[in-house]
């Protein structure tokens, strides 16, 4: 059954404004607190179909871009031990179905980590649309998700003393994107 649009989206391609969207994550650290960082959404799509459902998204991520606010942590995060950034320099996102429930809009698809893909499902929020000074058009989407590091092979860790593990392995991510409207 097709969705129709929300009232002020139009069909159409959006590409993603790398400067005003942002991929944050955060970790349980020695299971006592969270160690929360950005990487860089680099470039992407949304393509509107006439109804939700024959919508698509991709993007693509940065992971040498991370930042924890502690430069040894992020050379730590982008070394082989974690992310080997240097080899892998590219994660990624492509949609493989979007699926309408109630309010909620869930964007399944493939997401790659370091040479890992996985199928997620991204609960995804519409939050609205506005033109900008420069007379672009602009759409902005909202989605969290949270994931295991072990299923994208990120099993780098080191053993407490009193029990547990340095790194949690779940870990949420957040993504505030804002799209502009192709002519």
């Amino acid at each position: 059954m097709a969705t129709p649009l929300p009232t002020d989206l139009t069909a159409g391609t959006y590409v993603i404004d790398a400067a005003h969207s942002t991929a944050s994550f955060q970790v349980r650290h020695a299971g006592i607190a969270k160690v929360r960082g950005t990487i860089a959404i680099t470039s992407g799509a949304i393509t509107v179909g006439d109804d939700l459902e024959a919508s698509s998204v991709t993007a693509v991520l940065d992971p040498a871009s991370v930042s924890t606010g502690d430069a040894n942590r992020d050379n730590h995060l982008k070394s082989a031990d974690f992310w080997d950034a240097a080899t892998k320099p590219e994660w990624s996102f492509a949609s493989t179905t979007v699926k309408v429930a109630g309010n909620e809009i869930l964007v399944v698809g493939d997401l790659t980590i370091n040479g890992v893909t996985r199928q997620v499902e991204l609960p995804t929020e519409f939050t609205g649309t506005a033109t900008d000074p420069f007379g672009n058009a602009r759409a902005g989407f909202e989605s969290e998700l949270e994931i295991s590091r072990a299923d994208y092979g990120l099993t780098w860790n080191a053993a407490l003393e009193t029990g547990g593990f340095l790194v949690g392995d779940k870990v949420k991510i957040a993504l505030d994107v804002s799209t502009i409207k192709q002519a």
